[in-house]
């Protein structure tokens, strides 16, 4: 009898064990932040593809549609961005200006530059349209026209100066503090990798921007009320048709150099579907800047491609006992949408393999019950599209009853909150395993007053 019971114990401690560790691996402790699939970075995902070496300080390269990195070298890392700076004063002015505005160059700007700056020796007084300035900004580099731009486009420098910084941080760009319009060297004047490629993501999604600085041929500036002869200018990035480093897949951007920064690039190329940012820092030498780039795009174009996914598929990235199909979220009727359809992924990956977490990069808005914040999709530890994600109830999102967010020590600042997601079906079975223990325990005990009743019949039936 009592080897019976051990081996039901046995048994039953077996069962349990197994359930116990069926609980475990569903009942965990995470955050609304946290990865919703059950995708791990130790999965036996497929490897990323091997990046080639480049010999820039800091390097970065990303889709421009899915916002996916597909390699970064020192990416977040503070630099100095020289000319690159102008992409951003380009593209506010596009957004700002129409193209036929005349743009007055007051005797500050005419003066901005020296001799060893790139400048198109414009006098005070002189007048160029918004489109005039914008070639001679993104095509040849020159300085004082980033100056009139600034005082045209923002009323003073210092406007302008808030406007860059704001509109950076609009961008994506969360580590980047401008001082001026042009890109001259300033310890207050720095951004990084990473910001760099938000910035001219923005840059390659506006198409007057784009047309103006995909220009590989020359472009006259035709004389102004001070100058009389006409001025042609040529594009100084040598990936462009006709340049020394020409790459057939090039779509301009900008370069750049000072001391402090060294030679820098920014970088547009598509292939097919695929539009590719490719962004520079650091580099030792003018040349270096212009083939490894060309490094990083051979390697990006051939290694990767781009799916498309459905509402469904998107949805389906929240796993089923997510918190926005749970029941605490089904209380309170909020609602999301997650606004992404591409995704850029190896060669060899699956979407099967996808991911989320909230970008800790993103700064999260909280307007009138709307709540926005940014979404990485991963695959493995590597970012393959970005997105965003909105919530929506006409409450705060603050609201203490949401199951994702709570308010920290910082009353202004939002953070993720400590959630427990359970899977019902495994609790039903533990308890089931309970009971079965209990009524084991408890027909153990009567067999053996059974049996404890059978002996003392015996007993009395001798005597």
């Amino acid at each position: 009898m009592r080897s019976r019971f051990i081996k039901k114990t046995i048994s039953i401690a077996l069962l349990l064990t197994t359930l116990t560790a069926s609980v475990f691996n569903t009942f965990s402790i995470t955050t609304a932040y946290a990865e919703s699939t059950s995708v791990s970075e130790d999965s036996s995902l497929s490897a990323w593809p091997e990046a080639p070496e480049v010999s820039a300080g800091n390097a970065i390269l990303i889709d421009a549609d899915t916002g996916a990195i597909l390699y970064e070298k020192d990416a977040y890392e503070k630099c100095y961005p020289a000319s690159t700076t102008k992409i951003l004063t380009g593209l506010l002015t596009v957004e700002n200006c129409n193209m036929n505005e005349t743009v007055t160059f007051s005797r500050e700007a005419a003066n901005s530059v020296t001799w060893e700056d790139a400048n198109l020796a414009t006098k005070a007084g002189e007048e160029y349209s918004v489109e005039e300035s914008l070639y001679g900004l993104l095509l040849y580099s020159a300085n004082e026209i980033a100056y009139g731009l600034a005082e045209h486009v923002g009323g003073s420098i210092s406007t302008f100066i808030d406007m860059m910084n704001a509109r950076a941080k609009e961008l994506g760009a969360v580590n980047t503090h401008f001082s001026n319009a042009s890109g001259l060297y300033s310890p207050d004047h720095y951004t990084t990798a990473y910001d760099m490629a938000m910035i001219a993501r923005g840059c390659y999604n506006n198409s007057t921007f784009v047309n103006i600085d995909s220009t590989y041929e020359t472009y006259t500036i035709a004389p102004t009320n001070v100058t009389p002869q006409s001025r042609t200018i040529r594009h100084r990035h040598l990936m462009l048709k006709g340049r020394e480093f020409y790459y057939e897949y090039c779509k301009g951007v900008k370069t750049g150099f000072t001391d402090q920064s060294g030679y820098t690039l920014v970088t547009f190329a598509e292939k097919n579907d695929m539009r590719l940012i490719c962004v520079l820092f650091n580099c030792s030498d003018s040349n270096v800047r212009f083939t490894d780039t060309r490094t990083l795009f051979d390697w990006g174009f051939d290694n990767f491609r781009k799916v498309t996914t459905s509402s469904d598929t998107i949805s389906s990235y929240f796993s089923d006992d997510s918190y926005y199909r749970s029941n605490v979220y089904g209380k309170y009727h909020h609602n999301f949408n997650l606004s992404a359809s591409t995704l850029t992924i190896p060669n060899n990956a699956n979407v099967s393999d996808i991911s989320l977490i909230v970008d800790s990069n993103y700064q999260p808005t909280d307007e009138n019950g709307v709540y926005t914040t940014g979404i990485d999709f991963k695959y493995g530890s590597n970012i393959v599209a970005t997105s965003l994600l909105t919530f929506s109830k006409g409450i705060p999102a603050s609201d203490e009853r949401l199951p994702y967010l709570q308010k920290s020590i910082d009353e202004n600042a939002l953070s993720a909150k400590n959630c427990i997601s359970i899977n019902i079906w495994f609790i039903v079975a533990a308890f089931s395993g309970i009971i079965i223990i209990i009524y084991i325990v408890n027909d153990h005990r009567r067999s053996q007053r059974r049996n404890m009743h059978a002996r003392r019949h015996m007993r009395r039936r001798r005597y």
